[in-house]
């Protein structure tokens, strides 16, 4: 690479791993890069430093000057802080922009990952009106809506996993008690198929797919809790689709197969739902795009509407 095609730079931070990549403003990926996400905003910051130190050598000169973050977390964007991001070890505000700008020399430019993630999606589908539905660890969305990124007023758009569903369900990180991700997320999912040589949810839809009669009952349990939580977007911004992604996605089209199976179950006594074509709105990305630092470049793009 010789620094010919103009490109940005997006790292998806999460818990556990960090990607970087470098990317053209149309979404195609040019390179990426790997890591460890450390604990400790510091820490965290130096690691990503050395990601983007990485992709500029890979790419040479043919690279745009901001940097896009995605980070999980409760995210001001105007300040390019971060708090309540526990997996990284950061509670209270923590400049994360200005630290990693001190450390690469450029400006840096921070969202939410999952709002990071939506736009990524909307760029991979061609889409620009969506909500992009994590199944991750948690159980986060962000909306796309007429080509316009929702962050709400104190951007805590989307955080539809904190919203009690079972008064007698388990107590959530949170503080409440019976939300949506307890039922609806990879750690959900864990807890109720716990593997210790692949994925939980991997393991969980193989024996599913073998005819575990017990896997088949907790799949569509937690199937119908991901259809809960698609009718619930459907019924509050009514996108024009629902894009699952996040970690319990990579088991692929089974994950998306159980989610309309149980859409169509729901549907079957209300007229009402049927009319919405809930079902015929789920989307699922290829796994091979890692949208989530995409759509971190996208953002360095330039203010996102």
């Amino acid at each position: 690479m010789t620094g010919e095609v103009p490109a940005r730079i997006g790292l998806d931070i999460g818990a556990t791993k960090m990607h970087g990549v470098a990317a053209t403003a149309d979404g195609e990926v040019l390179a990426e890069v790997r890591a460890t996400t450390p604990t400790g905003g510091d820490d965290v910051v130096a690691t990503a430093a050395g990601v983007v130190d990485e992709l500029r050598s890979r790419l040479g000169a043919g690279l745009d000057g901001v940097v896009g973050v995605g980070v999980p977390g409760l995210v001001d964007v105007a300040h390019g802080a971060v708090k309540h991001a526990v997996n990284l070890g950061v509670d209270d505000w923590f400049p994360i922009a200005d630290r990693l700008a001190e450390r690469i020399g450029t400006r840096v430019v921070v969202d939410n990952d999952v709002n990071a993630a939506a736009l990524g999606a909307a760029k991979v589908t061609g889409h620009d009106d969506l909500v992009y539905l994590s199944l991750g660890t948690g159980l986060a969305a962000a909306s796309i809506l007429d080509g316009r990124l929702r962050r709400g007023f104190r951007s805590a758009a989307g955080e539809i996993g904190h919203v009690p569903v079972d008064p007698q369900g388990r107590q959530c990180p949170c503080g409440q008690v019976g939300c949506l991700e307890t039922a609806a997320s990879g750690s959900a999912v864990a807890e109720a198929w716990p593997s210790p040589d692949v994925p939980p949810a991997q393991a969980l839809f193989d024996a599913a797919g073998a005819g575990d009669p017990r896997a088949v009952e907790v799949r569509d349990r937690f199937a119908a809790r991901v259809a809960d939580a698609v009718r619930l977007v459907c019924l509050t911004v009514d996108p024009e689709y629902v894009v699952l992604g996040g970690g319990v996605s990579q088991v692929g089209e089974r994950l998306r197969a159980a989610v309309v199976a149980a859409l169509a179950e729901q549907a079957s006594a209300s007229p009402f739902l049927r009319s919405l074509d809930l079902a015929g709105r789920v989307l699922l990305l290829p796994r091979d795009v890692p949208v989530a630092a995409l759509g971190a470049a996208l953002l360095a793009a330039g203010p996102v509407r």
